[in-house]
């Protein structure tokens, strides 16, 4: 006779797992680490890049003896490089996020490399130093506690959120980027969802009880009554945050492999990098830095800087964001995305005066990053935050953030594709 088989055994909800809970606790850690680290680190920063000081917006605003200094710190980066062996090419923040899992050994190097660059006026953003620093220390963690392959990833997803709580100054925002470009599935997703809320939550706490400060709000735009065109227009405009996102990564492997194929040493390479960039930001003084502080002189300044300045400054931000990478200076993408993108959309304001500036400005702000990384209500979320323009102006800004990623995905494939025919077997003549 044959034997009733069992029925399957029902699943354990996850929050009742012992497992569970040790990572809640974990989360807890992560984000003391995170709001320390990001306390350390962007407090260094900010210190010491007070040698810039820009007295005119304009044309040829800054300083000659800027060179010295960008050019110097390119020695300093150069010589931290090669003290930390820090590899030429490193995992970007998003392959980080992506993969779980942080290469803790090149940390220390990412860490003070990352902190030169942006002292040194790089066009570069504190998120790469800071994501490695949380996600490193939850790598870290996992491996000592012998945590399982989806436990592990979602501790270092967690660690990537108490890293990155005090610095979106947003739990919503940062839990919804990791939540997009990891995009974790089944009970990690719980696991995820929950313990970035936590680490991000008290990183956040912490950060704004000891500085007081966040981001949300920086860039207040004119308000606008919201219209049903709103909506069409902006479609275009994320086909033009779109084509700019592929200028910006095109330049940015141009000139890595300029750099590359220079018959210089390596340990040159940083320092001509911040000469070029540095006499950049002389002839335009707004392209240094990671461009947050800068954006709000371009929205306080927009009317007087003119389309021409405001043209040369988005195409010079984009060229000393690729100097910077492809020289060998270490950073993150996101803040000079968002300088760029606001930028563009100051551009189109005054290029097309029937568009009002909050719709342009907050639509090509979220868009351009949104572009390079696959979040688009992260960004759709951060430019609402950050201007403030009212709830349903954001309808706007995330068809415009969608179009912008369906618009890059489209010529990914068609590159991907053109290089596989090019690549694909030849038939012997």
């Amino acid at each position: 006779m044959s034997s009733t088989p069992k029925p399957a055994p029902v699943p354990v909800p996850v929050g009742q797992t012992r497992e569970f809970w040790m990572l809640m606790a974990y989360a807890l850690l992560l984000g003391l680490v995170g709001a320390a680290a990001g306390l350390v680190f962007l407090g260094v920063t900010e210190a010491g890049n007070n040698w810039y000081d820009a007295p005119d917006s304009g044309w040829f605003g800054g300083h000659w003896w800027w060179v010295a200094v960008t050019a110097g710190v390119g020695v300093v980066v150069a010589l931290l490089r090669y003290v930390t062996k820090l590899p030429a090419k490193i995992p970007g923040l998003i392959t980080d996020i992506e993969s779980g899992h942080v290469d803790t050994q090149i940390v220390p190097g990412i860490v003070v490399v990352s902190a030169a660059s942006l002292i040194g006026g790089a066009s570069l953003g504190p998120e790469q130093a800071l994501g490695s620093m949380g996600g490193g220390a939850a790598t870290w963690m996992a491996e000592r506690e012998g945590l399982d392959k989806e436990d592990g990833d979602a501790n270092v997803l967690n660690g990537f959120a108490g890293a990155y709580g005090g610095l979106f100054s947003s739990t919503l925002i940062v839990v919804m980027l990791i939540l997009e470009v990891a995009r974790p599935g089944g009970r990690k997703f719980t696991k995820t969802l929950v313990g970035g809320i936590v680490a991000s939550s008290v990183s956040f706490g912490i950060y704004f009880v000891i500085v007081g400060a966040v981001f949300l709000d920086t860039y207040p735009v004119p308000s606008y009554e919201f219209e049903d065109w709103q909506l069409l227009a902006a479609i275009p405009l994320g086909l033009f945050a779109a084509l700019i996102a592929t200028v910006l990564v095109a330049s940015t492997a141009g000139m890595t492999r300029l750099f590359t194929r220079l018959p210089i040493p390596s340990m040159a390479k940083p320092p001509l990098g911040g000469a070029v960039f540095g006499l950049i930001g002389v002839a335009l003084p707004l392209t240094l830095f990671t461009g947050s502080d800068q954006l709000r002189t371009v929205v306080q300044d927009a009317g007087s800087l003119g389309l021409g300045l405001v043209v040369a400054i988005l195409v010079a931000k984009i060229l000393t964001f690729a100097v910077s990478v492809g020289s060998g200076f270490v950073g993150g993408p996101i803040f000079p995305a968002l300088f760029i993108g606001g930028t563009a959309g100051i551009a189109v304001n005054q290029a097309f005066t029937g568009v009002p500036m909050g719709l342009a400005f907050t639509c090509m702000f979220a868009a351009v990053p949104g572009a390079l990384v696959a979040a688009p209500f992260a960004m759709a979320l951060t430019a609402a935050f950050m201007t403030q323009v009212g709830s349903l102006q954001t309808a706007p800004v995330l068809i415009a953030v969608v179009t912008a990623s369906l618009a890059t995905e489209g010529v990914k494939y068609l590159v991907a594709k053109h290089t596989a025919q090019r690549s694909g077997p030849r038939t012997a003549v």
